[in-house]
C-alpha cells in the first residue's frame, strides 16, 4: 500500500503517510450563527466577523471533499442548557463584562442557549446525513461531550480541524486530540479568528518544535484520494 501524505508545516501529514477516510475524521468547530451572524453572540461582543464569514465557502469545500472520499464530518455547538446550569459562574462572569451576557436576550434568542435559532449551525453549512452533531458547553470539543466515545468507536486516528476560533475553541480541541494520541491538521484558511493576530500566533504555535501540536496547511493542500 503506498503512502499518502497532505503537504503541510512542518512536515508531512499524516508521518506515517497511513491516510485513509476509515480511520480520519473533519472537526467543523462551532460554526454557528451566533459566531458567524451580524445579530450573534461575538458580534455583540463588538467584534467584527468578516474573518469567521470568510471561510464559509472554504469549509463547505473542505467538508464535501472529506464526505466524497469517506471520512467522517463532525459538527460541533457550543451552547448552554435553557436552564444555563452547566454555565460556569466565571464563564457567565466574563460574557456579562464583555458586553454580551451569556443567556441574555439577542435578536436571535438567546445567547450561546441550546435551541435557540443563533445556537445552530449556518444554513450554508447544513450537516449533511451521516454526518455526525455534537453539543459542548465548554471551549474543547472533549470537554463534557461524547466525541471521543465517537471517535474511539470509529477507529479514528486522525483529525483535521477548521472552523471557529483558531486561538480559543479550535485550539482547545486541538490540544485536547493530541493529548489523546490523535494526529491532527488544522487548515489554515479554514479557520479563523476574532483577532487575526491571535489566529496567526495560534497556527505558529502549533507548527513549533518540529509540529507539537501537529500540522498546519491551506485547503488548496488538502488533496483526498483512496489508499492504493
Amino acid at each position: 500500500m503506498a503512502n499518502i501524505f497532505v503537504e503541510a508545516e512542518p512536515y508531512p501529514w499524516p508521518h506515517d503517510g497511513h491516510l485513509r477516510p476509515d480511520t480520519t475524521a473533519l472537526l467543523v468547530i462551532d460554526m454557528q450563527r451566533d459566531f458567524c451572524d451580524p445579530n450573534g453572540y461575538l458580534a455583540s461582543l463588538g467584534y467584527d466577523i468578516a474573518a469567521t464569514r470568510a471561510i464559509v465557502s472554504v469549509v463547505a469545500s473542505v467538508c464535501q471533499r472529506v464526505r466524497t472520499w469517506g471520512g467522517l464530518v463532525i459538527f460541533t455547538r457550543e451552547g448552554h442548557r435553557p436552564d444555563l446550569s452547566d454555565l460556569p459562574s466565571l464563564k457567565a462572569w466574563r460574557s456579562r463584562h464583555a458586553g454580551a451576557e451569556i443567556g441574555m436576550i439577542g435578536p436571535m434568542g438567546r445567547l450561546l442557549v441550546r435551541g435557540e435559532p443563533g445556537w445552530d449551525i449556518i444554513g450554508e453549512l447544513k450537516p449533511q446525513p451521516g454526518d455526525v452533531v455534537v453539543d459542548k458547553p465548554g471551549y474543547s470539543a472533549f470537554y463534557a461531550t461524547d466525541l471521543e466515545r465517537i471517535l474511539a468507536t470509529r477507529g479514528i486516528k486522525n483529525i483535521i480541524l477548521t472552523g471557529v476560533t483558531t486561538d480559543v475553541c479550535v485550539h482547545s480541541t486541538l490540544r485536547d486530540a493530541v493529548d489523546r494520541n490523535y494526529e491532527c491538521l488544522v487548515i489554515a484558511d479554514a479557520c479563523a479568528a476574532s483577532i487575526p493576530e491571535n489566529h496567526a500566533a495560534a497556527l505558529r504555535t502549533i507548527k513549533t518544535e518540529g509540529g507539537i501540536f501537529g500540522a498546519v496547511t491551506n485547503s488548496e493542500n488538502l488533496i483526498l484520494e483512496p489508499a492504493g
